[in-house]
């Protein structure tokens, strides 16, 4: 069915014609306001606080979680962690933060500027913002970050910077229609804690359509 026939449809069952011009302009003006919808208190915080409440909602999430001091601390700090899992191969992201770090620390693991394919075990991007009320990620798709590196590989590696945490998603949706001069992105992506699932007699599945481990490298800035 087209869109026009499910909104007709839809219209009907209420029991409504087509809208008036004063209903269509009230509603396009409602959609321009992007008003808030009702905040948790939870996230109502000041930006210190809201980046603490971060961690330990990622955490809770089964995200592990290494902060760091400065962007230049990523490549020791991944290559510490893939190494302590063995895990020889990295594909990255083509933005220009991560392009901008020196990857020497990684040694012998390979770094590979791709797109993910079946069988990576390792991705790292940057990510665009932090969610405070569920120590969520926000990464959207773009030209130098194609989607596929944050759910093909087991292992995803998110740089986020504590700067760009808010507390509700509210907060970071404005930021991103902001960013990006109302023109949004292909795809977003919340991501919170690695990908599970208890569908199957109940049973915690990690990994169940994504990544099975998620580690955020949190910039303190």
């Amino acid at each position: 069915m087209s869109k026009a026939e499910i909104f007709g449809n839809i219209r009907r069952g209420l029991g409504r014609g087509e809208p008036t011009a004063q209903q269509r302009a009230a509603a396009e003006n409602r959609i321009a306001a992007k008003a808030n919808n009702l905040i948790p208190k939870r996230a109502q915080l000041p930006q210190p606080e809201q980046v603490k409440l971060f961690k330990e909602m990622a955490i809770e999430a089964a995200a592990e979680l290494i902060e760091l001091n400065s962007t230049s601390e990523v490549p020791m700090a991944v290559s510490e962690w893939l190494h302590k899992e063995n895990i020889q191969e990295l594909v990255t992201a083509s933005s220009q933060e991560l392009k901008g770090m020196d990857w020497s620390a990684l040694g012998e693991i390979e770094l590979t500027e791709r797109v993910a394919q079946a069988g990576d075990m390792a991705s790292i991007t940057s990510s665009f913002a932090g969610i405070a009320e569920t120590g969520t990620l926000m990464l959207h798709s773009s030209a130098d970050s194609p989607t596929t590196l944050n759910f093909l590989p087991d292992i995803h590696m998110v740089v986020l910077h504590a700067s760009t945490i808010v507390g509700p998603y509210e907060d970071a949706w404005k930021q991103l229609r902001l960013a990006h001069k109302g023109v949004m992105p292909r795809t977003v992506n919340m991501i919170t804690g690695p990908s599970r699932s208890a569908d199957i007699e109940q049973k915690l599945q990690m990994g169940a359509h994504g990544p099975r481990t998620l580690v955020i490298l949190l910039i303190n800035d």
